[in-house]
């Protein structure tokens, strides 16, 4: 009798794994990544689109191995379908230079965990009861005034460098948080230290964005300057990935009245690991006409002598402009910006009284995109002058010019 039940067990357990086995599926494939740049890239983001792949199964986890060492990465679902739909992981590539990592996706989910480089939030606030509630995505009516609701008025996201919000508000402006040292505080900050956080050398917020556009906010424009993303029917803003590699955040509004058109547009802000530079994707849900948007840099206190612009889509300034209403007691910050866009979608280099801007359009396409970064001064590991942060900024668009390519092997 024993030896029977011994002998129902093995084969339970043969059947229970065989069924295991039949149900974690993989697929392995090797991408070669190919630095053709005279310089080094470092946390070059590499993505690749599941859809290429067609694999015959729902992708739960993936491995990247360069060579014995395992890359970092992350798998997200972009469309709220609880599907992945990209990989993402950053990966350092010498001048001159290619690298093969193989990749193996699995059916099978893991508990495996990477340590975090960036972070992402979005809290609902009670602030009688000063309770906070996490959100993946709020949408509310145009008319409702929700900026006040939301802890760090909006969205909050960061790398180990630099520290960004998006305005839940007309103005949907990208503002900043500066870091004196290399690492992830907003968890703890949520935007405004204390006075203990301070002492133990934590960032804040360094710039009084006011009506500007301030970090390469995508605004409207009425033939003179740049406007709010109003009036709309609806506003979103959503946290698509938390990380640990990068993060993702949208903000879509519908039902907007511009040009005589009513669009569905939605900005995307992608912050890797490592970067301080925003990756900003609009997106539409019909191709363009003529409609024209601009973006740039805001003219921070008006400081026009201090400002840069290639003419060919890099405009930059630096400046002081501190948030005197609500953030009193932190220092006088100085701040330089950086605002870059592919000159296919360039109309005309403009200004207005806050802004040094482009106008951009994209007839015929639903899309466009284009980046934005800041420095603070008080950064150890920044741009401490203008002239630094300008030179800077040129190497930066020269980078974006050169990105690797990125080739999928069987």
């Amino acid at each position: 009798m024993k030896k029977k039940i011994f002998t129902l067990i093995c084969f339970l357990c043969a059947a229970s794994l065989g069924m295991f086995a039949q149900q974690a599926k993989t697929l392995e494939f090797t991408v070669e990544i190919n630095n053709q740049w005279k310089k080094d890239k470092t946390d070059e983001p590499v993505v690749i689109q599941l859809s290429q792949l067609n694999p015959a199964f729902r992708v739960r986890s993936a491995v990247v191995m360069n060579g014995s060492e395992e890359i970092p990465s992350q798998l997200d679902d972009l469309t709220g379908d609880l599907k992945a739909d990209e990989l993402a992981f950053v990966l350092n590539v010498p001048a001159k230079s290619k690298k093969t990592v193989t990749i193996t996706l699995s059916s099978a989910k893991t508990d495996k965990t990477y340590p975090a480089r960036v972070f992402a939030q979005m809290l609902v606030r009670d602030a009688k009861k000063q309770k906070h509630a996490p959100a993946q995505s709020i949408t509310v009516p145009g008319s409702t005034d929700f900026y006040n609701m939301v802890q760090h008025h909006g969205p909050a996201f960061e790398s180990e460098l630099v520290g960004y919000r998006i305005y839940f508000n007309q103005k949907q402006t990208i503002d900043p948080y500066g870091k004196f040292t290399p690492r992830l505080e907003i968890e703890e900050s949520q935007f405004y230290p204390t006075d203990e956080q301070l002492a133990r050398g934590f960032g804040d917020d360094v710039l009084m964005v006011g009506n500007s556009c301030g970090i390469g906010t995508l605004k409207g424009w009425d033939g003179t300057q740049a406007t709010h993303i109003e009036p709309i029917v609806f506003r979103t803003e959503r946290i698509l990935a938390y990380g640990p590699i990068r993060t993702v955040t949208d903000v879509e509004v519908k039902g907007w009245e511009y040009q005589g058109k009513e669009l569905t547009m939605t900005n995307r802000h992608i912050l890797y690991a490592g970067h301080r530079d925003l990756l900003i994707e609009t997106f539409f849900s019909e191709p363009l006409k003529d409609e024209v948007f601009c973006t740039g840099v805001q003219n921070v206190m008006g400081n026009e002598t201090t400002s840069y612009s290639d003419h060919k889509g890099l405009v930059g300034s630096w400046g002081r402009h501190w948030p005197v209403t609500d953030t009193v007691k932190y220092a006088k910050e100085t701040i330089g910006i950086a605002t870059y866009i592919p000159q296919k979608y360039i109309r005309k280099e403009v200004k207005d009284k806050d802004n040094f801007l482009y106008t951009i359009s994209a007839p015929g396409s639903d899309r466009f995109h284009h980046y934005t970064m800041f420095t603070s001064r008080k950064e150890t590991f920044g741009y401490p002058t203008p002239e630094a942060w300008f030179t800077y900024m040129q190497e930066w668009k020269e980078a974006l010019l050169h990105p690797v390519t990125i080739q999928i092997k069987p």
